[in-house]
């Protein structure tokens, strides 16, 4: 049994994580091996994210004031968190990646840019580009009207030089 300093120590670092973050996914997770523990920890990790095991009152009091605190009220069973400061989709890729591989684990509730989602929603998160994606595309839409400019420009120039060179080559200036 733990401590009372030690809870509130665990409370403490929990909310300061909670503070920092805008991405948070809570699961529940029976008959989890510790070999499928570490795996998900490992997927979590590999994008980014941080992933705790807590209970159930201590992540209510943790998330108490905070965006996350109606997510986190009135959990039952065991309950992790997933969390991210960085890109909402890659962990819920991730997570919903090892959920279809790994039915014990099952989605309570997530929370994307400060504000609750549906467990539906997760899945449809899932589904999206990740952020690297979506950049790439957008910087292709940006850049696409400039290069095709760029391509009729020098289109008239080329051939313009074209006809300077064939009619050099058969004479056409002479003085």
């Amino acid at each position: 049994m733990k401590k009372r300093s030690d809870k509130h120590q665990e409370v403490a670092s929990l909310r300061r994580d909670l503070e920092q973050t805008r991405h948070l996914f809570v699961a529940g997770f029976e008959k989890l091996t510790v070999a499928q523990d570490f795996e998900l920890r490992k997927a979590v990790r590999g994008v980014g994210g941080r992933y705790r095991v807590i209970k159930n009152s201590l992540a209510e009091k943790a998330a108490e004031g905070l965006p996350a605190a109606s997510l986190l009220k009135g959990l039952a069973g065991m309950t992790s968190l997933a969390y991210t400061m960085a890109d909402p989709v890659a962990l819920a890729k991730a997570l919903t990646t090892y959920a279809k591989n790994n039915p014990v684990l099952t989605f309570k509730a997530g929370m994307v840019e400060g504000r609750a989602i549906e467990v539906i929603d997760i899945a449809q998160l899932a589904g999206l580009p990740s952020r690297e994606e979506m950049l790439a595309k957008l910087l292709f839409l940006i850049q696409a009207p400039a290069r095709r400019l760029v391509s009729v420009l020098s289109g008239a120039g080329r051939h313009l030089a074209v006809v300077i060179d064939q009619a050099v080559k058969e004479d056409k200036f002479q003085s």
